[in-house]
């Protein structure tokens, strides 16, 4: 990249450490990358060892699964809107795209809860059987590493609503987006490889 292309490119790029600090995320990332596969290799090992557990099939149901994936899929689009507005210069349009996407991300988080309260009442929990502790890991982990960029999106919404678009709020707030991202590429997995082929279980 020449000098001139980082003087004129994104905000977040513009300094030495806004590459390297994305960079670097990138590399987390494949970390990131290598857990879920454990998570999704592990389940895929305990695949039908229900017990005498409910199946998937009894419990998992297309549309609260497909509310989920909506609006955890909208909010990648809304979270793309805000980077965009980002660097455009817009500091409300940021702020209003990325409440948006956290709004999303909450939504997504309640239907998630409620779904699991509703299996450990019909009788899938963790110590119900093999499959469903897979389950509850994978979907868990995910759901905690949500809960974890919902909390991270905030705190960075207080900073550019008292810093302003700066080239090191500018960074963190792609990085966030990348996270975003990358939970959402992790849901579609999830969506397909579990909820999919669990509900004709």
């Amino acid at each position: 990249m020449s000098e001139q292309d980082i003087k004129t490119g994104p905000l977040e790029y513009r300094t030495e450490n806004g590459r390297l600090s994305i960079l670097g995320f990138w590399i987390f990332l494949a970390a990131e990358i290598a857990l879920f596969s454990t998570l999704f290799a592990t389940y895929a090992v305990l695949y039908g060892r229900t017990a005498d557990a409910p199946l998937p099939g009894e419990l998992f149901e297309p549309t609260g699964t497909l509310i989920m994936t909506f609006l955890l899929l909208t909010s990648s689009f809304t979270c793309g809107i805000a980077i965009h507005e980002m660097r455009r210069g817009s500091k409300k349009g940021l702020i209003t795209w990325l409440i948006i996407t956290l709004v999303l991300g909450l939504g997504f988080l309640g239907f998630e809860i409620y779904e699991f309260i509703h299996y450990a009442h019909e009788g899938a929990t963790m110590q119900s059987s093999a499959y469903w502790s897979a389950f509850f890991v994978l979907a868990g982990t995910h759901g905690l590493h949500v809960t974890l960029g919902i909390g991270w999106a905030i705190l960075l919404l207080i900073q550019v609503m008292k810093r302003g678009l700066t080239p090191v709020t500018s960074r963190k707030v792609f990085i966030v987006g990348l996270y975003w991202h990358f939970l959402d590429v992790v849901w579609i997995f999830i969506f397909t490889g579990v909820y999919l082929i669990g509900m004709v279980m």
